[in-house]
Parts: C-alpha cells; sequence; structure tokens
C-alpha cells in the first residue's frame, strides 16, 4: 500500500519561506508524477505544482509561479515543495498527491494516492 507522509509546515511571516516534504512509501516511487495541492478553509481543493516522474516537467498554479518550486529526489523518495515571498493568501491545508500513471496532471481526481496534509498559516 502507498502511504504519503507530508511535513514542514506552520506559522511563517508573510514573505517568509517554508519549505514542505512529503515522503512516499513504497518501490515504485520513481514511477509516479507528483503533486502538491493545498485546501483553505471553506475553499475547494487546488492544484499547486506538480512533477513528473524523472522531473523533466513541472507545472504550477499561475497563483504561485515564480514563487514556488517542486522538486524531487527518486532515491530518497521524496518530493519538497519550496514556498518563498509566502502571502496571507497561501494560508491553507497543503497535501502532496501520487498518480501511479506518471502524469503531471492538474486535476484531483487524476491522483490514486493522498497525504494528510500539512497546514501553512501566513500571518500578515
Amino acid at each position: 500500500q502507498v502511504q504519503l507522509v507530508e511535513s514542514g509546515g506552520g506559522l511563517v511571516q508573510a514573505g517568509g519561506s517554508l519549505r514542505l516534504s512529503c515522503v512516499v512509501s513504497g518501490r515504485t516511487f520513481s514511477s509516479y508524477g507528483m503533486g502538491w495541492f493545498r485546501q483553505a478553509p471553506g475553499k475547494e481543493r487546488e492544484f499547486v505544482a506538480a512533477i513528473s516522474r524523472r522531473a523533466t516537467t513541472t507545472r504550477y498554479a499561475d497563483s504561485v509561479k515564480g514563487r514556488f518550486t517542486i522538486s524531487r529526489d527518486n532515491a530518497k523518495n521524496t518530493v519538497w515543495l519550496h514556498l518563498n515571498s509566502l502571502k496571507a493568501d497561501d494560508t491553507a491545508v497543503y497535501y502532496c498527491a501520487a498518480d501511479e500513471w506518471g502524469v503531471t496532471t492538474d486535476v484531483p481526481f487524476g491522483y490514486q494516492y493522498w497525504g494528510q496534509g500539512t497546514q501553512v498559516t501566513v500571518s500578515s
């Protein structure tokens, strides 16, 4: 069974930075496309970033482009999301997701496995 465990969330001031980590169990991590989504209270889950299985392709939501960076290390079964120049609007629970077909999709139903989420709170 595939398990995803996020970490790295916390409280940060506007303009600050965080690095979120997601460790994936199993021996087939290198075959997964990976994504990050977020959900703020009262809002739908929204796409943040995605990375292909060999990190040759990345995708970002317009709202985070130039501020956030997604990366992965297949030897460590880990994907990261670097959050820079944080704004109050970035406050949300951030979720890591894995797609066993290796596609860098920006829709939640394209992912089969999800982590439990990590809270990011940006104070203004």
